[in-house]
């Protein structure tokens, strides 16, 4: 049997150099940068009409409701512009998977068929559904987009006064 102490004191020698050498710092990492692109730039959303949770303004293509004031508002967190990209949610489940968006809005839940598409953040509202149950408000992110999934669920708790 091995001595367990050298490990841990390798283990605990080696947590300073990674932080130094910036790799714990940069956990959770994008795919694809997302995040990254998005600060300071433009953050691409598809979104669904669902009042109360997306309303499409028909000339301007604008987003507005619940669910997109909390875009918008991430959005200005990262000084980020909002590009709307209106569509109905399976080609908007495609245009996520195959990295035309970055984000999908427009009332989807726990339940949603698209979570083979998209990453869903934790639900972040609980609504009643016409069954009696409670339905698990989410939004959906590009799959392998980590740190845009994080920071979008800091947001999101944030705003409903879970964290400061």
């Amino acid at each position: 049997m091995r001595p367990v102490v050298p490990l841990v004191a390798l283990a605990l020698s080696a947590a300073p150099v990674l932080g130094a050498c910036g790799v714990l710092s940069a956990i959770p990492v994008d795919a694809d940068g997302t995040y990254d692109r998005a600060r300071g730039g433009t953050l691409v959303v598809g979104v669904s009409e669902h009042p109360p949770w997306v309303d499409i303004d028909e000339e301007s293509g604008r987003a507005t409701g619940i669910e997109a004031d909390l875009v918008t508002s991430f959005a200005e967190g990262i000084d980020a512009e909002v590009e709307w990209r209106p569509g109905p949610e399976s080609v908007l489940a495609t245009g996520i998977k195959d990295g035309q968006l970055d984000l999908v809005i427009g009332g989807l839940t726990t339940s949603a068929p698209w979570s083979s598409h998209m990453a869903l953040t934790r639900p972040y509202a609980s609504v009643p559904s016409a069954g009696g149950n409670e339905e698990k408000m989410v939004m959906g992110v590009r799959m392998g987009e980590n740190e845009l999934l994080v920071e979008l669920e800091r947001h999101l708790a944030r705003a409903q006064g879970e964290v400061r």
